[in-house]
């Protein structure tokens, strides 16, 4: 049997096991044409593409491509005709769509949205994010070392990090506030909490 060195779940046939990989890794390979959407089985696109048959298609007059909204082909028209009507107040770079400027700006802000469950570093992006946590599984593959949590079956390559996310199971919050009383679950969330109390004075 092949078997997977992450949950240790056995399959029959290679492409089994190479498929339900990405349920550890997150990797989406099949892509529809049509809204973006990905997928983990190329099963799961074809299905999908389906519900594009019913739906009344915007098509681009250029190259053709479809969309489901008029909004979008909007923007992708963007592509041809070189607009970028959304521009970062601060350092005035233009951009062809709000969601761009959106993460753009967390350049200047220092913004980090995107928390590790693992390590607790943050990022900007949640495409970044993605790749560090595949850094967290290659090296717990590698080391062999994976803490499984008995709940839900959720992986972690350190032992602390089990620990923590076993909280949310339990409710757990021994971190707390000595000013207000507060609880929390990690020690990082109650240093974030406090500053709240010092721009209070």
């Amino acid at each position: 049997p092949y078997r997977c060195d992450i949950c240790y779940k056995a399959f029959g046939r290679s492409y089994s096991l190479t498929r339900h990989k990405r349920i550890h890794t997150g990797e989406k390979p099949y892509r529809c044409d049509v809204c973006h959407k990905s997928f983990t089985q190329s099963f799961h696109l074809k299905m999908h593409k389906r519900t594009h048959s019913r739906d009344v298609l915007y098509s681009c007059d250029i190259c053709g491509k479809s969309f489901i909204q008029a909004n979008d082909l909007k923007k992708h028209r963007r592509v041809h005709t070189g607009e970028k009507p959304y521009v970062c107040m601060i350092c005035l770079k233009p951009f062809t769509d709000s969601s761009q400027l959106k993460r753009h700006i967390r350049v200047h802000t220092g913004e980090k949205p995107y928390t590790c469950d693992i390590c607790n570093k943050s990022f900007s992006q949640s495409g970044t994010l993605a790749k560090h946590k595949k850094i967290h599984l290659r090296n717990a593959e590698q080391t062999g070392k994976l803490y499984q949590c008995e709940v839900c079956t959720k992986t972690f390559g350190r032992a602390y990090s089990l620990t923590r996310h076993r909280r949310i199971h339990t409710g757990e919050k021994p971190y707390h506030c000595v000013v207000c009383g507060k609880s929390f679950t990690q020690s990082y969330h109650l240093k974030i909490h406090m500053k709240t109390h010092s721009r209070d004075r």
